[in-house]
């Protein structure tokens, strides 16, 4: 069986204010010509369809517009929701549009329920995985301590139940929204992490064929089995050196794996250029990024008069400016933003109360800082749930 495995579309986004959606709707017509050219069997879609949980109506008709032209192909389609979509909405209409080979998969209960797809070696079964947000599916998992490798271990038991129910040749493919030990994540995930813990081991996976991964923004090969798709479009310049793809999966009779990356249009490509300001309006090496996006980041000691004009008559779409000048690293008047570059939350509070106390959190202190922050983000999660 051949499939196509995608994830991260975030239909909705912009890239530093500039609006996405023409080049995602150029996507969702190269992934339809890829499914049509490359005779794909099934398409797989690995969380965060939309960018937010109330998408804007454009985005809503893009993403019905994708799914109608799939579903014209009479190729099956298998997709999750994510951490940035709404499962209750993603949700809405899934029995109807499952009739149209449409399967939408976004209720934790149906962990261990697949949709049985069929070629000429047996069946396929496909197990999708929404995102679990541990505070969320505690109870539905039945766990003691809610954590993204408790409740996604439960929901991989519950697959490879049915599984084992199930003749001995059938195949497995999972899809996952999560972040998986190994993964290098970009700047335009949203944090997930749980007790200051964001990873699972890949191990927690074992037994099926394929993992089709969603959540992190670059193409990536954890193992042989267990790959992300990454974004289809860039969403931050920490991205600039990702090339944007989609993997083509041939499963064969005996569950072995093949994978190919088919290359996704990019509007435009991503620059990310360091240096004084004269410097950068002068260096002849920088010609060939006059017409990318471009992050600039000067290293002037007094910050230039009009620099973003100035950089702008050279390089016409730059989207960012960022200031870091070449002074010592203790400084007195180094960036808040700088000393800050790098840190979480958690280091960050921690720090606060060394500055403010005199002395650095003890562990019980430390364990408090942390389950502020989970509570803090478990309710921002079923906010979003329940709007």
């Amino acid at each position: 069986m051949r499939f196509l495995h995608t994830s991260d579309w975030h239909l909705g986004r912009s890239f530093h204010r500039v609006g996405m959606l023409g080049a995602q709707a150029d996507f969702i017509g190269h992934l339809v010509s890829t499914v049509r050219e490359r005779e794909v069997d099934a398409v797989v879609v690995s969380g965060d369809v939309y960018d937010r949980a109330v998408p804007p109506l454009s985005a809503v008709e893009l993403f019905d517009d994708a799914l109608h032209r799939l579903a014209d192909l009479g190729v099956p389609t298998v997709m999750i929701s994510g951490n940035h979509d709404s499962a209750r909405r993603l949700g809405v209409g899934a029995g109807l549009m499952g009739r149209a080979g449409i399967h939408l998969r976004t209720e934790p209960s149906a962990c261990g329920t697949p949709v049985l797809l069929s070629d000429a070696h047996g069946d396929v079964a496909f197990y999708g995985l929404p995102y679990l947000e541990p505070a969320l599916v505690r109870d539905e998992f039945g766990v003691e301590r809610a954590g993204h490798e408790t409740v996604l271990a439960a929901a991989m038991d519950r697959v490879r139940a049915d599984l084992a129910a199930r003749p001995a040749d059938t195949r497995s493919v999972v899809l996952a929204h999560a972040f998986v030990t190994g993964g290098e994540p970009s700047d335009s995930e949203r944090d997930i992490a749980v007790g200051g813990v964001a990873s699972v081991p890949a191990a927690v996976f074992d037994g099926v064929d394929y993992v089709a991964l969603g959540h992190l923004h670059g193409c990536q090969t954890l193992t042989d089995r267990v790959r992300y798709s990454g974004s289809p479009l860039p969403y931050s310049f920490s991205e600039a050196g990702h090339r944007k793809s989609m993997w083509l999966v041939d499963l064969d009779a005996d569950g072995s794996v093949t994978a190919e990356r088919v290359d996704c249009p990019v509007p435009r490509p991503l620059a990310r250029i360091r240096g004084t300001l004269e410097e950068l309006l002068a260096d002849p090496a920088l010609a060939p990024h006059q017409e990318a996006w471009v992050e600039a980041t000067l290293t002037d000691p007094v910050r230039p008069a009009d620099p973003m004009a100035r950089l702008a008559e050279r390089f016409p779409h730059t989207l960012a400016l960022v200031f870091d000048p070449d002074r010592p690293p203790d400084a007195p008047d180094v960036s808040y933003a700088r000393r800050l570059a790098g840190r979480d939350d958690q280091q960050i509070a921690e720090d606060f109360v060394a500055h403010v106390r005199g002395a650095v959190p003890d562990a019980h202190e430390r364990t408090v800082l942390r389950d502020a922050f989970d509570a803090v983000r478990a309710d921002e999660a079923q906010r979003e749930v329940a709007r």
